[in-house]
């Protein structure tokens, strides 16, 4: 299982968990099982492409990540943030 922490604005997704477990070997696959368990999650995530959206960052422990392919390890931990904008 992965460790994936949560954005506050995906929140609403999970019950207010910042913090839950998912299966995968793959991020891709662990963002399917979320879907699974939290309906729409992976929809805000990841675009119709499977691209990582624009404001949207993905990071496998200190790493960022972009392909959605990249394999998770044994203890790695998805976290997921939003980024933000404004003038």
């Amino acid at each position: 299982m992965t460790v994936v922490r949560i954005p506050s604005q995906l929140q609403s997704y999970t019950a207010g968990a910042t913090c839950v477990e998912a299966p995968g070997e793959t991020i891709d696959q662990v963002l399917w099982a979320l879907d699974r368990a939290y309906p729409g999650i992976r929809f805000r995530v990841i675009d119709e492409q499977d691209r990582v959206r624009r404001h949207m960052r993905l990071f496998v422990g200190t790493e960022a990540a972009t392909d959605v392919g990249a394999p998770l390890g044994k203890g790695d931990e998805l976290l997921i943030f939003g980024a933000l904008s404004g003038g």
